[in-house]
């Protein structure tokens, strides 16, 4: 089994789901008492938020590319960054490491495209809506990317961060949240991404009239897949459509 670093704290709620899912997945595939080999860096979210909010995201790279040098030094085999909106500096992070960087995009694409959807609603922070790094991503697997209307963008972002970073469910939230997917899915949405990792905290795919991609469980899946892959001794890459070669 290959040794997994995770990035976290972004928020430690999400990350927690992480180290949840990622331990469940080599359970069960390996059974009995077997667990996943982790190294966990969890930085402190109000500093990286901060940067967030003053554009700073140089600053937030450093800060983060720090922390994330520790975990090949500790013996990681694979980096996974526990959150979405953090992966706009995953290239600057990724180039100061020496082993694989699993992007969540890039796992997230390619259980889209298995699926067979070529247009797909993001529900994320602000940051992942309206910014390339995460859309075009997704638009570089030729995928049609929809967002909500930039109200709607709003109390998505203000759930995430006033809510469910804090561990915070509100049923009133929920309801909001539903009304939006609606409002995508009548638009001709064939899914809808929960690109932040807190917003499966908050709705699930019963709530849905669309199929749900949860991307801290497609995250985590893949990263179980990597750590597992039966090739001892042979680190694997990842192409940009997540699969392997």
């Amino acid at each position: 089994m290959k040794t997994l670093g995770l990035l976290g704290g972004m928020s430690w709620e999400s990350t927690v789901t992480y180290y949840r899912l990622i331990n469940e997945g080599v359970k069960r595939e390996l059974g009995g008492l077997h667990s996943a080999k982790l190294l966990l860096h969890s930085v402190d979210f109000a500093e990286i938020e901060a940067c967030q909010s003053a554009g700073d995201w140089d600053r937030a790279a450093d800060i983060l590319g720090d922390a994330a040098l520790g975990l090949p030094e500790g013996g990681a085999d694979y980096i996974v960054i526990c959150t979405n909106t953090m992966h706009k500096v995953s290239p600057q992070i990724e180039s100061r490491l020496s082993v694989p960087l699993i992007h969540i995009a890039d796992a997230t694409a390619g259980a889209l495209r298995r699926a067979g959807v070529r247009r797909a609603a993001l529900l994320g922070t602000k940051y992942t809506m309206t910014q390339e790094f995460y859309r075009g991503r997704l638009a570089e697997h030729g995928l049609e990317v929809m967002v909500p209307e930039p109200k709607d963008m709003e109390l998505v972002n203000r759930v995430i961060f006033d809510e469910l970073c804090l561990g915070v469910i509100s049923p009133r939230s929920r309801d909001g949240y539903m009304r939006i997917i609606d409002g995508l899915a009548s638009r001709g949405a064939e899914a809808v991404i929960l690109g932040c990792t807190e917003i499966g905290m908050l709705v699930g795919s019963a709530d849905s009239p669309i199929p749900v991609f949860d991307t801290t469980v497609i995250h985590a899946e893949k990263a179980v897949e990597l750590a597992l892959a039966d090739e001892p001794g042979k680190r694997q890459k990842v192409d940009r459509a997540g699969e392997l070669w």
